[in-house]
């Protein structure tokens, strides 16, 4: 999904790993074409996975119009012919810094106004086939990860607006004996020279707080660390309008913070919800230099509008808002129409609930409504992106379980996980501490409280590159070494193998570009889930389920493409075929069973690995040996010959009825053309069958070939 751009994406340095299914590590330059492959097919340790478990896709928030265009009976029954079984519900309004009305019907804690808190109905009087987000007007950052369209109430020169901390996060509600002080950032666009500033308070205020700045320009400088302005720190305070004067020379800032420390826990008059008066308010904030009248020169640039304002980024947003904060460009599909849609398969679907910017008793309403009408769901996700959002890990992970507590006994045969991770990978911002990774902040802090077990699944994303430029083979190369390495690091992190590992999103890149339309898409989807699975994972679900048109969004060197199963036409109908399809359709209608437990089985490529080439092995439930092979090279056919290796160790030729099914340029290219980009050919993968004395066959360059063999 898209990602804050205050901060670079988390830094996916390769580590030098061997291939996990191809035995040594690789040896690059290797010009051999003709390599000898051995299956351990007596293997009964390899992972185990059931497809119809393992496999699936995702349907998100869109903008007006996007659900009607999206679920109709046509574009259903093109995403369910791809055989992705498995549906994940994608929840945009978190990306949005929106709340979630996901029932029209409910109550506000403030009924006379129409504003304040809101809980959707726990029943309907009709299906809700459309539910929509709602923007939050105490809102503290100038952009979000959706459709970026808002501002921050902190410099928008408006003192009649404020931003707010989120009440959840007061020590009032939590209750768990930890500290959970709020903050506010500005950054500014170069250096500045700062010796003072100013704050306009809201209610409550902070009663004691400290003014930053980081040492460093750069907001990932290695030993970095904020440091107090000389008169910054302040105790006894009591809100109002201050200038404060923070030392006697100006230093050179690029980010400056205000840390909220204790709060006044004071409500404006007339004010009746224990939330009005839980966590910190602030109108405007300013900074600049004393000039020589005495006064402040205000460097900071204060509009409604993200791009005339200085950035800001804050701590945590209370969920208030109104009737007429409804923002119809930010829509999901209503509860009722995703499970009768189809797209669940009979299955249970993975329900999201919001958690940054929402409220307990909407999530736990959310959770007795599909109870209520009888829909299978088994795992509940709390949140989507708090680590992309760049929040603090304990705060989430003290919101989580306050969730998790609500929840747990409306279903308590229901599993509840999180954090939907913008990566496994992601470092914190701005932090001060030398461990930087913000899932291993996060699952330390479950550990502390000795309630790791309350996390039953762990969701992640993943899209390996942000530049979808250059040597897209190369990359594809790479991605091997990048999941190798967040497996590991997540197992280092304390993530064990008693919870289970989702990928709740997985393609390309965040960012669109032609990489995602061409032949590399369904190579890299092949090597992710046959890697991810191989490696422990329990389930990876696809995005960009829905049809979709080519665009560029990031780099004009990416060129044009989009992440999606189908070219859409004008009415946003599914057409055309892409890789990602026929990848799809090649591995859960020839790899793979629809039913049963599969088993990876140990392959070794005899005199090392070509890093260009893939192989996965399996045994499927009927007993025969299933083989997927990918070809990264872009020139470079291989020819394989295939054995079988027992227990014993004796090696022994694989022979009878074979299938083997290949995709690859024969049957699609892409049409470069800008906007008007469009396959040139799209066809299905082309299925073979034979009887073989010897397993030898040969996988074409850019390639993707599976392999249906007897025992």
């Amino acid at each position: 999904m898209p990602i804050l751009p205050h901060a670079p994406r988390p830094r996916l340095l390769p580590v030098l790993l061997g291939l996990c299914c191809l035995g040594p590590a690789p040896v690059l330059g290797r010009d051999s074409t003709s390599i000898s492959i051995i299956v351990h097919t007596d293997n009964t340790k390899g992972a185990r996975f059931e497809p119809a478990q393992a496999l699936g896709a995702g349907i998100d928030g869109g903008v007006n119009g996007a659900t009607d265009r999206l679920l109709t009976r046509h574009n259903v029954a093109a995403m369910r012919s791809a055989r992705l079984t498995r549906l994940t519900y994608r929840l945009r309004t978190e990306l949005g810094i929106e709340n979630w009305h996901w029932n029209p019907e409910g109550q506000w804690s403030d009924p006379e106004h129409q504003q304040g808190y809101w809980t959707s109905s726990d029943r309907a009087k009709k299906p809700i086939r459309v539910s929509w987000g709602y923007k939050l007007p105490r809102r503290g950052d100038t952009v979000d990860n959706a459709n970026d369209r808002d501002f921050s109430r902190l410099t928008d020169g408006d003192e009649t607006s404020f931003w707010k901390s989120n009440p959840y996060l007061d020590a009032g509600f939590l209750k768990d004996g930890r500290a959970h002080d709020q903050w506010l950032i500005l950054r500014f666009d170069d250096p500045v020279e700062i010796n003072a500033v100013r704050i306009a308070w809201g209610t409550p205020y902070a009663t004691a707080y400290k003014v930053q700045y980081w040492s460093s320009d750069n907001d990932y400088g290695p030993g970095a660390h904020w440091i107090t302005f000389d008169h910054g720190a302040i105790t006894g305070a009591s809100g109002g309008d201050v200038v404060l004067k923070l030392g006697e020379r100006p230093v050179s800032v690029k980010y400056m913070r205000v840390l909220l420390e204790q709060a006044s826990h004071t409500a404006p008059p007339g004010a009746k919800d224990w939330r009005d008066r839980a966590g910190f308010a602030v109108r405007e904030i300013g900074a600049g230099r004393i000039g020589a009248n005495g006064k402040m020169v205000d460097l900071v640039r204060h509009a409604p509008d993200k791009n005339g304002q200085t950035f800001t980024h804050v701590s945590s947003t209370d969920p208030w808002h109104r009737a007429t904060d409804r923002d119809p460009n930010l829509e999901q599909a209503g509860l009722d129409r995703v499970f009768h849609s189809g797209l669940g398969n009979g299955r249970p679907i993975m329900l999201p609930v919001g958690v940054l910017f929402d409220t307990p008793d909407n999530a736990a309403a959310a959770l007795r409504y599909v109870r209520w009408r009888g829909y299978p769901v088994s795992q509940v996700e709390l949140g989507e992106e708090p680590d992309g959002q760049f929040g603090n890990a304990d705060d989430y992970a003290a919101l989580y379980l306050a969730w998790v507590d609500r929840l747990r006994p409306i279903a308590p045969k229901v599993q509840f996980g999180g954090p939907s991770s913008q990566s496994a990978l992601t470092d914190t911002w701005l932090n001060n501490d030398p461990d930087r990774s913000w899932n291993h902040h996060f699952i330390r802090a479950l550990q502390e409280r000795g309630r790791l077990s309350d996390l039953q699944f762990y969701s992640f994303e993943f899209y390996p590159f942000d530049d979808i430029c250059g040597d897209i083979p190369a990359k594809l190369i790479e991605e091997d070494r990048l999941m190798a390495r967040l497996m590991a690091r997540l197992t280092a992190e304390g993530l064990g193998p008693d919870i289970p590992r989702i990928i709740t999103e997985y393609g390309f890149s965040a960012y669109s570009g032609r990489a995602m339309a061409e032949m590399p898409s369904a190579l890299l989807m092949a090597n992710i889930i046959g890697q991810f699975l191989n490696e422990g994972g329990s389930a990876a679900y696809l995005f960009g389920y829905g049809p979709n048109v080519p665009i560029n969004q990031n780099m004009a060197c990416a060129g044009y493409g989009n992440m999606a199963l189908h070219m859409a036409d004008r009415e946003g109908q599914a057409g055309t075929p892409l890789p990602s399809y026929h990848a799809a359709r090649l591995l859960t209608g020839d790899w793979l069973m629809g039913k049963g437990m599969h088993r990876f089985l140990p392959v070794e490529i005899a005199g090392g690995a070509d890093p260009a080439l893939r192989v996965f092995a399996i045994r499927r439930p009927d007993g025969k040996l299933g083989l997927m092979v990918i070809n990264r090279s872009p020139d470079r056919p291989f020819e394989l010959h295939v054995m079988a290796q027992d227990a014993k160790g004796a090696a022994h030729e694989i022979a009878g009825r074979i299938a083997v099914s290949q995709f690859g340029p024969d049957q699609y290219a892409w049409l470069d053309q800008g906007p008007a980009s469009r396959p040139e050919r799209s066809a299905p993968a082309q299925r073979k069958v034979s009887e073989q004395r010897h397993l030898t066959f040969v996988v074409k360059p850019m390639s993707l070939a599976t392999i249906i063999a007897p025992r």
